[in-house]
């Protein structure tokens, strides 16, 4: 196994406020790693420091065979990283735009990789066309273009897909699916549990500390939840009722149905024992990587990663 990013002791604070606290890192060449996490858990923060943009309090090892982070700009060189917002100039045309960012790479042949970058991402017809003028979606395409255009090994990217439609989201994860197959590591934040199925790991950040990592199946199956699924005529009208019980940690209505969890298996179908009378069905079904998060977020993490084996 070849790691891509191997970070030990990475942290960052802004005055009183610690960021990213003492987390490690380890991401496979060539796998895509989702970064989850709720708002201010440090995950922007952490992108920046591998990337070079902002120097961390602590931190050792390497990124790309790299020393991290001594070697900082030359892993800046080799690492594409696409920001929450869209940064290109507006008032340029993707042609523009893409030519621009070759020219600060200092790469050759401009022109050629315009050229590239446009056909790979579909941009060729629109290649004229303002950046300002772009729905959110095809900015994306741009942005993404933009990020891969020096050809990096590493792409890093910051809640990419926030506020564009479901086909674009699709488009956008088919392309970062080939680019790992041509060998581009990616780290990517997401809040989106659909994207974070996508991946082939993910990793959890709440308060600066990395608390859960590894596949999704391996996160559900280490967070010690067990689920129930109740079915029937107004199902979902039972949260309330359900959630007042004791041993109840969770309860999430999904469409007319209901997810009910609990780390306590005895307390929790003592919890549902009531309720398990017609019209209502119940079955125990496997927690939701949502069910998973929710419940991380709840705990509020505090301690080392707990890695799945």
């Amino acid at each position: 196994m070849t790691l891509a990013i191997d970070v030990q002791d990475l942290s960052k604070s802004f005055g009183a406020l610690r960021a990213v606290d003492h987390i490690s890192i380890e991401i496979e060449q060539g796998h895509i790693t989702g970064f989850l996490g709720p708002n201010g858990s440090g995950k922007t923060t952490t992108l920046r420091m591998l990337c070079g943009l902002l120097t961390p309090d602590s931190g050792h090892g390497t990124v790309l065979g790299l020393e991290f982070p001594r070697e900082a700009e030359a892993i800046k060189r080799q690492t594409g990283y696409m920001t929450q917002r869209f940064s290109l100039y507006e008032d340029l045309s993707i042609d523009e735009n893409l030519a621009f960012v070759a020219r600060v790479y200092g790469l050759d042949d401009v022109a050629g990789r315009v050229d590239q970058s446009l056909d790979k991402l579909g941009l060729t017809k629109r290649r004229d066309q303002l950046a300002g003028h772009l729905s959110g979606g095809w900015k994306q395409r741009l942005a993404l273009a933009a990020a891969v255009i020096h050809e990096p090994r590493l792409l890093l990217l910051d809640e990419p897909t926030a506020g564009v439609d479901p086909q674009a989201r699709r488009d956008f994860w088919d392309e970062i699916h080939r680019l790992a197959e041509e060998g581009i590591t990616v780290l990517v934040s997401t809040h989106y549990m659909d994207e974070a199925e996508r991946c082939h790991q993910i990793a959890y950040i709440s308060n600066g500390a990395l608390i859960a990592r590894g596949t999704g199946e391996q996160v559900i199956a280490q967070s010690g939840l067990v689920t129930f699924e109740a079915n029937g005529p107004r199902a979902d009208r039972l949260a309330n009722e359900v959630a007042s019980k004791p041993g109840v940690e969770m309860v999430a209505p999904f469409g007319a149905a209901l997810h009910v969890s609990s780390t306590d298996r005895k307390a929790l179908e003592q919890a549902i024992e009531p309720f398990r009378r017609e019209p209502w069905r119940w079955v125990e079904v496997e927690p939701s990587l949502e069910d998973v998060f929710i419940h991380l977020m709840r705990e509020q993490g505090g301690g080392k990663a707990r890695e799945a084996a």
